[in-house]
């Protein structure tokens, strides 16, 4: 996994228009100025990171209350 975890695509894009960038990222941006664009692919979670999420979400407390119940009481609340 070494090399091959290290390979990552990236596209860079120096003075891209403003006016050619989705609506989202466009906002906020003045129009008629060039950008830099940086795209680059993320890389999986490793096996390691993954066992570790897994292991402290069982650890971590139950949620508190039933959430059925929650729904019952709001629905019933009318």
């Amino acid at each position: 996994m070494g090399a091959e975890a290290e390979a990552m695509n990236k596209i860079v894009r120096e003075h891209y228009p403003v006016e050619r960038l989705p609506e989202d990222l466009r906002r906020g941006l003045p129009p008629g100025k060039t950008v830099t664009v940086t795209v680059e692919e993320e890389a999986p979670p490793s096996r390691e990171t993954l066992i570790a999420l897994l292991e402290r979400a069982r650890k971590g407390d139950p949620i508190p209350d039933d959430p059925v119940e929650r729904i019952r009481a709001l629905r019933d609340d009318d």
